[in-house]
């Protein structure tokens, strides 16, 4: 099995050592995403905004591993405060809403910034 490691041109990726996404055979795994581009949170204060931003990123990572976000299969979504559900499900749905992967929503402490709100993990499986 041949393994491709997406690069997402990210300062952190050699630091921290990882990759925005990765195939390894018909799997692709796309890493946690956020809103971040250039240094800053775009849609600051805005989660819906931010989930469709983080979900052209996971789109953009899938088309360069080979696939496309027809092939997602789980999504899992970190939301800093729940009470945000429903403007993130409401931008999931909008992308996936004929997709349905199976989807995990949970609330953590805090994500690296402050300014982010949401941050998005996907898992694609191609022809699957």
């Amino acid at each position: 099995m041949k393994r491709i490691n997406i690069p997402s041109g990210s300062e952190y990726e050699e630091l921290v050592g990882y990759s925005r996404a990765v195939r390894g055979g018909n799997v692709i795994e796309v890493a946690g995403t956020t809103s971040m581009k250039d240094g800053k949170v775009r849609g600051l204060g805005e989660p819906y905004y931010q989930v469709k931003i983080i979900l052209k990123k996971i789109e953009q990572a899938l088309i360069d591993a080979g696939g496309s976000i027809n092939d997602v299969v789980r999504t899992r979504i970190y939301v800093v405060d729940m009470a945000i559900w429903e403007d993130v499900a409401r931008a999931h749905g909008e992308v996936f809403g004929t997709i349905r992967p199976a989807s995990t929503l949970v609330q953590v402490s805090s994500l690296v910034d402050p300014d982010m709100l949401v941050e998005i993990e996907a898992t694609a499986i191609l022809g699957g």
